[in-house]
């Protein structure tokens, strides 16, 4: 007889976020945890022996990104669908994510146990499964994308430009984003040639008039 129950796969590189959701699904009636490991590689290898109806996994991961690896799991096990978990909802990466990795969903670390219960259910079901933190934020990325077709932003420069208007150094930007400090440089100076900006006060008034940043972040400062 097919086992019913929804299969569960769990990768994150932090273990007590994989022991915490272990915690709220371990007993809940018709979910099964197959594999649970803190190396996306690794995770690659279990689902070979451990099939899963649903991966749940964290988005920003040093010896693999979310991204990557759900275009993997796509690849080789294209029956699992991918529920991503993250801190952050930022726009550009869930859609990054939607548009090259196919997910199913995106949730914040945030949520409740019966929120993580719905997405699951929902995408198991064949649906999607976006929180509405997230979806705001897809919203909003969605217009900036349109308000920069003129310059031609990229994705990773505009998050690089949030970074700078946060006052991180190159380095705090290089680690966040898990590339080098001489990318973060040649990302620099083409975000100064291509916004016009002659200094960081001026590209942060181009960012504020084009909602690259939010003006009430800058009012809290």
């Amino acid at each position: 007889m097919r086992n019913s129950n929804i299969r569960v796969a769990i990768v994150d590189d932090h273990q007590i976020v994989i022991d915490g959701i272990y915690a709220l699904l371990k007993n809940e009636k018709g979910i099964e945890i197959t594999a649970s490991t803190t190396s996306p590689m690794q995770m690659l290898e279990l689902l070979t022996v451990n099939s899963a109806d649903v991966l749940i996994t964290d988005v920003y991961m040093p010896e693999m990104s979310g991204r990557d690896l759900a275009k993997k799991v796509k690849e080789k096990f294209p029956q699992t669908k991918i529920l991503a978990l993250s801190m952050s909802g930022q726009g550009q990466t869930v859609d990054a994510m939607i548009n090259e990795s196919d997910i199913a969903g995106y949730v914040l670390k945030n949520l409740s146990k019966d929120e993580l219960l719905l997405a699951i259910k929902k995408i198991h079901a064949g649906g999607i499964y976006f929180s509405e933190e997230v979806l705001q934020e897809l919203s909003t990325f969605s217009e900036i994308k349109k308000q920069n077709d003129d310059v031609h932003l990229t994705i990773r420069e505009i998050e690089i430009i949030q970074l700078i208007e946060k006052e991180f150094s190159n380095k705090e930007i290089a680690d966040a984003l898990f590339i080098s400090e001489r990318t973060v440089e040649t990302h620099r100076k083409n975000i100064f040639r291509k916004t016009g900006a002659s200094s960081l006060v001026g590209l942060v008034k181009y960012a504020l008039l084009h909602h690259l940043i939010d003006f009430s972040d800058q009012n809290k400062k």
